[in-house]
């Protein structure tokens, strides 16, 4: 079988956060009139699961392929399931997101019923001078204390702010309590899991009402789910080893994803950039933020424009990215490398950055 990228089809969230920066900044067409406020580039999450829109695989959804040609699809060492392992989506926090977390995998087992929480990662595109996010609790809050400010709705006096910055990523492990906004735009990249509890009095949905009852008790299932240790950075991630006119760097990595960025620039003599050249075994989420490119592939091509994104197959096993590139390659860590390094000589994996260097890097 000849293996191709894949392109799927995306579930396009208008929730009320959302702006026009993924339209009208990214450069990304064919959306909905109104606020955007994601975009799930892939997704196998129940009920809003992605289909293959081209080649021999068209009309297939994401979980068949997953479940018939999972070594194929995801990578021979893969042992997960049955679920496409990856969700990535661009947001537009245009407004501040819900004060919300996402349940680790034992949370989500035992009090949800899926077979997997939500460990996840920001990668900011775009955000304002001055922007800051909340990504966990400040040292020595404790349950009783982040009830009553989350009845409150006096979110800064638990959580910490964090500077935002282009450029910069967080790896927010499940369980920490975050939100970014306003003017944010990330491009995000987690398990595949769509289980939240958030502390807001409003659905993020429409801005519609709760009602008392349905606001305690979401604070309520919140505390349960929550873990008051990360407290993660946000970091320029690290520059791995490439050609001169290639910059190649890691931007996190941890036991469920790793996520890198790849530019090209012109050559000393203002020559064309060479082709950036990709080898891989594990399955390969390439999301553009950059101009339209052509993705070259063993049997063909495929143009890949502003903000749109390519699923490659494990088996696909090589592409050429030709023309000025500016890329993000979401993966699943190889299991028998395992991680190492820190960015950071002082951080933890779930408690500062979350990001650690593969051994191939």
């Amino acid at each position: 079988m000849d293996w191709y990228p894949l392109r799927l089809t995306t579930p396009v969230k208008q929730h009320v956060f959302g702006g026009r920066a993924i339209p009208d900044g990214l450069g990304r067409g064919g959306l909905p009139e109104g606020p955007v406020a994601e975009t799930w580039e892939v997704s196998d999450v129940d009920g809003e699961g992605a289909r293959i829109g081209n080649g021999a695989f068209a009309g297939w959804s994401l979980r068949r392929l997953t479940l018939e040609h999972p070594g194929e699809l995801v990578g021979r060492d893969w042992r997960g399931g049955p679920r496409f392992p990856l969700l990535t989506k661009f947001i537009d926090g245009h407004h501040p997101l819900p004060v919300h977390l996402h349940p680790d995998d034992a949370a989500a087992r035992e009090r949800e019923g899926e077979p997997n929480g939500k460990t996840e990662a920001w990668h900011v595109l775009d955000a304002p001078p001055g922007a800051t996010a909340f990504a966990g609790v400040h040292p020595g809050v404790v349950r009783a204390r982040l009830r009553q400010a989350l009845l409150d709705q006096d979110f800064a006096s638990v959580l910490r702010r964090l500077p935002v910055r282009a450029g910069d990523t967080l790896y927010v492990p499940a369980g920490t309590l975050h939100r970014f906004g306003p003017d944010t735009l990330v491009y995000e990249i987690e398990q595949t899991s769509d289980l939240q509890q958030h502390a807001m009095r409003h659905r993020m949905e429409d801005g519609s009402p709760l009602t008392e009852a349905e606001w305690r008790a979401n604070i309520e299932a919140l505390l349960d789910e929550w873990k008051p240790e990360p407290r993660p950075e946000f970091h320029p991630g690290v520059r791995l080893p490439s050609p001169d006119d290639v910059e190649r760097r890691l931007l996190c990595a941890g036991p469920y994803f790793a996520l890198e960025r790849w530019r090209t620039r012109a050559g000393s003599t203002g020559s064309a950039p060479a082709p950036l050249v990709h080898s891989f075994n594990t399955a390969t989420v390439l999301s553009n933020v950059g101009p339209p490119t052509t993705v070259v592939h063993a049997t063909g091509s495929e143009p890949l424009g502003r903000a749109k994104t390519l699923l490659l197959p494990a088996a696909l096993g090589r592409v050429e990215i030709h023309g000025p590139t500016d890329v993000l390659l979401g993966y699943l860590p190889a299991p028998d490398r395992g991680l190492r390094t820190p960015l950071h000589p002082s951080s933890t994996e779930h408690t500062n950055t979350g990001a650690v260097v593969p051994r191939n890097a």
